[in-house]
């Protein structure tokens, strides 16, 4: 009864916007991590419908294309509005709700025509996923400020995570007990409530007004002479340049490997859906810890020491995967990977908001996000290349390979070292 009491306690109508903020952002994880447990399975889905290497690349390389072309212009539109919660919102949902769409995919379409089916409507949702990846940034960041986001972000991803990990066991086990392709279907469909859930309480997030630029200066520019401007600033010797420039490196080998895994589970280590639900659901099982641990280390060592110990433990996962030819140790290196991929999120983010002027601040993540929408863009189709012409091993090498250069160009160029570095408080 105590317990209860105190549960109780905790989730009644809070007492300050503050609190209702960090009540919202917590729920919208769960609601997101329950579609993200879903959409693990979809490189997954598209590979059993005999989906080439190409089509599954194409998840990944798609919204990178849209990113890249309207990435600088969204966050030029996006620097003029007040209030970004709606965008943030309204543009998460439309993309949560497609896998309604594709759950209904093989209704329409024979099992030739649903694999392309599915591809056009991922095509459509780059769109609005094009601003959430730039909002999300803006609106977590004015959620919990400069000194309390690191561990609001930790509470958040590591919900998110626990919860991706027990939709995704679920699934897992799920799938197996359904003929196919209705297995999927069903749980595609269920993939509504997370959406819900997340829009319901995203949508109640109170943030200051964003000051839009002086109407002379946004007026006077033309969208040619921003893109000159942002182009820019990456030819400056800047914290922030040297930022993207090294992540950009090592985005092309976490982005080379996205494909790679399913189709090297499924076609060479042929791996039932309840492993790979196993696999999924350990990489996101750890985060539960593992967010907390590295926000410890964070307040006591800096950001510096974490981001270096977690992208050279990230070059592992490719390279212990590409060695392993039984399915059993790949759990192992999923834990692996969530752990060093949770302290690498965590001070990330940090740092893109650490390395921006704050009253650029959607320009300049956009700009960041446009690097990132390039490697995206490049790295998936050159790994599903080089698994077509050299084979999978050969080509999770490189991704390791590349992971390697990207983390030795972070301490090369002292990524971290000149940034200030706030401390992390407890949210209250």
């Amino acid at each position: 009864m105590h317990l209860l009491s105190r549960w109780r306690k905790a989730w009644s109508q809070p007492l300050d916007v503050q609190q209702q903020n960090v009540r919202s952002v917590l729920i919208d994880g769960i609601g997101v991590g329950i579609v993200t447990g879903v959409s693990t399975f979809l490189g997954v889905f598209l590979t059993r419908l005999g989906a080439s290497p190409f089509l599954v690349g194409l998840l990944t390389s798609l919204p990178a294309l849209t990113g890249m072309v309207l990435a600088i212009p969204a966050g030029r539109f996006l620097e003029r509005q007040r209030n970004m919660v709606p965008w943030y919102s309204r543009s998460r949902a439309l993309v949560q709700g497609s896998f309604v769409l594709m759950g209904l995919t093989p209704f329409l379409f024979n099992q030739d025509l649903t694999a392309y089916a599915i591809i056009a409507i991922w095509a459509l949702v780059t769109i609005p996923q094009t601003i959430v990846n730039i909002t999300f940034t803006l609106v977590m960041g004015a959620v919990a400020g400069p000194r309390q986001r690191q561990y609001l972000m930790s509470r958040r991803w590591s919900v998110l995570g626990a919860t991706t990990a027990i939709t995704v066991a679920l699934i897992g086990a799920f799938l197996d007990l359904v003929v196919f392709p209705l297995n999927y279907q069903i749980v595609f469909g269920a993939s509504f409530v997370g959406g819900m859930l997340s829009f319901l309480f995203s949508s109640k997030l109170t943030i200051p007004d964003n000051p839009p630029l002086a109407e002379e200066d946004t007026a006077k520019q033309s969208l040619q002479a921003y893109f000159r401007d942002m182009l820019a600033v990456l030819r400056e010797q800047t914290p922030f340049t040297r930022f993207v420039i090294s992540a950009f490196v090592f985005n092309l080998g976490l982005m080379l490997a996205l494909p790679l895994f399913p189709l090297y589970w499924v076609r060479q280590l042929h791996a039932s859906d309840f492993w790979i639900g196993l696999i999924n659901m350990t990489n996101n099982g750890v985060l539960l810890a593992a967010y907390f641990f590295w926000t410890a280390i964070t307040r006591r060592k800096g950001n510096v020491l974490v981001l270096r110990i977690c992208l050279f433990g990230l070059v592992l996962y490719p390279l212990l995967t590409a060695l392993t030819p039984r399915v059993e140790p790949l759990v192992f290196y999923a834990a692996l990977a969530g752990v060093f991929g949770a302290g690498l999120n965590l001070v990330l983010f940090d740092m893109s908001l650490a390395t921006v002027p704050p009253e650029r601040t959607a320009s300049y993540i956009a700009l960041y996000q446009l690097t990132t929408y390039i490697a995206t863009l490049v790295a998936p189709l050159l790994g599903t290349f080089l698994a077509d012409m050299f084979g999978y091993t050969p080509a999770l090498l490189i991704s390791a390979a590349f992971r390697f250069a990207g983390a030795a160009l972070f301490v090369a160029l002292g990524v971290g070292m000149s940034a200030a570095q706030p401390r992390a408080v407890r949210v209250t």
